[in-house]
């Protein structure tokens, strides 16, 4: 990773550690309440990085978790082709968000899964709030799965 200084102002802003720290720990604490307490796969922080971030992806979300993943799939292949180079392109902003919410406890790692220790906040607004929002749909999303390496498929993104 670049440094700060080096860094675009927009690419600093919009993929700082926090704000990426937090997507995946609302995705991680929604994922544990949906799935009856099992814990998100780490490597999930991959896919809702760029499934939250990519503005037209998070637009295009279904409003709730009754749309089953592989009809969202279907729907949006054009959205869906493009996902397994943004993981890639996003995956040292999600490693740097990772250790930043390790760092500062909004995750912790159990049994190589993560649990989000995030509070739940109605007082935010704006673009970040879609973001948050989006997160904890995706973490109820994929908890729906038994098995996340058919999420991992759906998506078309290797771990």
């Amino acid at each position: 990773m670049p440094s700060w200084t080096q860094r675009p102002q927009a690419s600093a802003a919009f993929l700082n550690p926090a704000l990426v720290a937090a997507v995946a720990a609302t995705a991680a604490r929604d994922y544990e309440r949906e799935a009856s307490g099992r814990l998100m796969p780490w490597p999930m922080a991959f896919v809702v990085a760029p499934l939250v971030l990519h503005r037209p992806t998070r637009q295009a979300l279904p409003t709730s978790t009754r749309t089953h993943l592989t009809n969202w799939v279907a729907d949006h292949p054009a959205l869906v082709a493009g996902l397994a180079a943004r993981s890639t392109s996003l995956a040292p902003s999600v490693r740097e968000g990772l250790r930043f919410g390790l760092r500062h406890q909004m995750l912790t790692i159990e049994q190589g899964s993560l649990r989000g220790r995030i509070p739940s906040t109605s007082r935010i607004e704006g673009e970040l709030a879609d973001l948050i929002k989006a997160a904890s749909l995706i973490g109820r999303w994929t908890a729906k799965s038994d098995n996340p390496s058919t999420v991992f498929a759906l998506l078309g993104v290797r771990p």
